[in-house]
């Protein structure tokens, strides 16, 4: 489905606070943007709604993403080792992923984290394998989890 059909999305995002949708939603319109051609992989997890942006529909190539929780949205990196973040804006003690805490819409620094990006996607391309029939500027509802735990629903 094209970018523009934003339905589903719009439906997992709904236990969510006003505050968090409007961050995650302004956060993918800047990601959107930049990068046109890539795809949104979605995926309706358990803990959390989390979607990405991947130059193929494979979610190993996802160069950045955004998991959205009950007070808050990770705009992170999936190889966020490999980039250099001379600010350390970047969280994360994993092996790989990185990322920024946003409690606000006002609070991402886009202007620092496009260069990020930048460096992120080119990170992906340089490491994705040869697509024969590529995917571009799609929307992917990937995985969609039966059992959830959001904001106003009991544990």
């Amino acid at each position: 489905m094209p970018k523009e059909e934003v339905q589903d999305l719009v439906k997992f995002l709904l236990p969510y606070p006003d505050k968090v949708k409007a961050a995650a939603l302004r956060l993918r319109e800047f990601v959107w943007d930049i990068y046109p051609d890539t795809n949104e992989l979605i995926y309706d997890n358990y803990n959390a709604v989390a979607f990405g942006w991947s130059p193929t529909d494979k979610a190993g190539d996802v160069f950045c993403s955004i998991a959205v929780f009950s007070d808050h949205v990770n705009f992170g990196f999936n190889r966020g080792v490999d980039i250099d973040d001379p600010g350390n804006m970047l969280l994360g003690d994993g092996s790989q992923y990185r990322y920024i805490k946003v409690k606000d819409k006002e609070d991402f620094p886009e202007w620092y984290m496009k260069q990020l990006i930048e460096e992120a996607y080119q990170n992906s391309i340089s490491l994705m394998k040869p697509v024969k029939n590529p995917v571009k500027g799609e929307t992917i509802v990937k995985s969609i989890s039966p059992v959830k735990k959001r904001p106003g629903l009991r544990d």
